[in-house]
């Protein structure tokens, strides 16, 4: 009679082109946003079309935090699969904002804040930490979505306690952006 015992994965063994496509992808879509927010000039100049973008992307960002939220509260319960299911949402509800935010900054461009006094240095601080956090994001949740599905939970666990923070901060301050571009218009 024959057994056969599966060696187990290495937990701390990545295959290189993974952690490569992973990198890569996350340089170019940054690459892109800088260039396309900084350098790009307006589709739309005359801002007539798909006006409810930038409302939609705080939707957007707000059920994301909703479903970090839920997921959180799930995996602390142990309720892996409703955990897993929550993540999904958010990462679904993360790249759908992707999409609509690069399709409004095609079309109008950036966002100039009206604000003054002490809210603009306010503004401009958590903009900042915003924009620098979501890009340090990116890679963090394609990486803790790789440990997930490639079953490797010890690393997941490991990343997604410094993912996790990182992603909520950048989805909360996402939808405070909007509310102060909105309330100074």
């Amino acid at each position: 009679m024959s057994t056969t015992t599966s060696r187990p994965i290495p937990i701390f063994r990545t295959p290189l082109h993974v952690v490569a496509a992973i990198i890569s992808i996350s340089a170019a879509a940054s690459g892109f946003l800088v260039w396309l927010v900084y350098f790009h000039h307006a589709a739309d100049r005359a801002g007539t079309q798909l006006t409810f973008l930038p409302a939609l992307n705080a939707v957007l960002n707000g059920l994301c935090t909703i479903a970090l939220l839920f997921g959180i509260t799930y995996i602390k319960r142990r309720k892996v699969l409703a955990h897993r299911n929550a993540m999904f949402a958010a990462f679904i509800f993360s790249s759908i904002f992707l999409v609509s935010y690069i399709t409004n900054h095609y079309l109008h461009g950036d966002a100039h804040f009206q604000g003054r006094g002490m809210v603009r240095p306010a503004y401009f601080a958590l903009l900042i930490s915003h924009i620098l956090l979501s890009v340090i994001a990116l890679p963090m949740i394609l990486i803790t979505f790789f440990f997930s599905l490639s079953e490797r939970f010890h690393l997941h666990v490991l990343i997604a306690r410094y993912t996790y923070p990182v992603w909520l901060y950048v989805s909360v301050t996402g939808v405070i952006v909007y509310a102060m571009l909105a309330a100074y218009r």
